[in-house]
């Protein structure tokens, strides 16, 4: 693997396969009683939020802290960034405290890649989420949960079709589905409004369409976005009531799916939006499951890029 994760890119299918692999070996340790591994003891994680988050930084805490690493939890709020600090001055000071890792999530598209690739810092970079760019441990844990459930003989997800319905246009989780997705041989299909579909949808290497009812019949998988109304300078759609009947996914939607296809979502969820309580509760769910298996995908990323750091070289092993 490569030494930092800040985009989906950076896996190959190896790669990626690799994550899952882990996280199936680790997730044992959440049913230990004693929940933690010796692995990362010495090394310090630094949580760098300039966004407000809480499964993501809860999520990453806590797969730090079974591996036994130290941990900081940054939060731009009330900090030296506030006062106008730049990233670059925020980095160095992280720097000097001597921190091994920094799982960076930031508003601006790119930071994580300015954070790794300018040589402010040593340390391993893994993007927790960058404006409306990508958030590839979200898309690991996403295909893990999809993999628990409907894999295949390889392990890995060829032949499986999963729909992606919802502000795609806004949605760093999407961006790095649809290139995860396809790296494991699964056919990503994203379905929006035209409103809510990027310029540039055709390169995504997958397939969209604006007919929610036309697709669900035939996926193995759903995920159901947010729609980010604060990214939102426009109005992308009529109202909230039209967008729910054309691509809210109901309990009558719900019943025209495959029995085995699975119903995923991110989070936060707006219940009676984008998602029906029913549906959000029901036995194709496994929205509370993708929870907790972040925490095992992350400890994955972190052993894999941490745990096999040479500490002088800073090369992979």
């Amino acid at each position: 693997m490569k030494k930092h994760l800040v985009s989906a890119h950076d896996l190959t299918a190896e790669d990626a396969v690799l994550v899952l692999d882990t996280a199936k070996e680790l997730a044992q340790v959440s049913d230990r009683p004693v929940k933690k591994l010796p692995t990362l003891r010495g090394r310090t994680v630094v949580n760098l939020f300039f966004e407000d988050s809480t499964r993501t930084r809860i999520s990453f805490e806590a797969a730090s802290k079974r591996l036994s690493a130290d941990v900081i939890n940054f939060s731009a709020k009330g900090s030296s960034v506030s006062k106008g600090e730049s990233l670059k001055d925020t980095a160095q000071t992280l720097q000097s405290m001597g921190a091994d890792a920094v799982v960076i999530r930031h508003g601006s598209s790119g930071a994580p890649y300015l954070l790794a690739t300018k040589n402010w810092i040593d340390a391993i970079v893994i993007n927790a989420g960058d404006g409306t760019h990508e958030h590839p441990t979200q898309a690991l844990l996403d295909a893990y949960t999809i993999r628990k459930h409907l894999k295949n003989n390889e392990g890995d997800l060829k032949g499986l079709k999963i729909a992606i319905v919802g502000d795609i246009l806004h949605s760093r989780v999407a961006r790095s589905n649809a290139i995860l997705l396809k790296t494991l041989g699964a056919t990503p299909i994203m379905v929006a409004p035209p409103t809510l579909l990027p310029v540039g949808i055709d390169s995504w290497n997958g397939e969209y369409s604006y007919d929610l009812d036309e697709v669900l019949p035939k996926v193995d998988a759903v995920m159901m976005l947010r729609v980010q109304q604060e990214r939102m300078n426009a109005a992308y759609f009529p109202t909230t009531r039209e967008y729910s009947r054309n691509f809210g996914l109901n309990a009558q939607r719900l019943k025209t799916m495959q029995k085995h296809a699975l119903v995923l979502h991110p989070g936060p969820m707006n219940r009676g939006m984008e998602i029906t309580a029913e549906v959000a509760d029901s036995t194709n769910s496994v929205v509370i499951e993708q929870v907790a298996n972040g925490v095992s995908v992350r400890m994955a990323v972190l052993y894999l890029l941490l745990g096999g750091t040479n500490n002088e070289s800073g090369e992979n092993n």
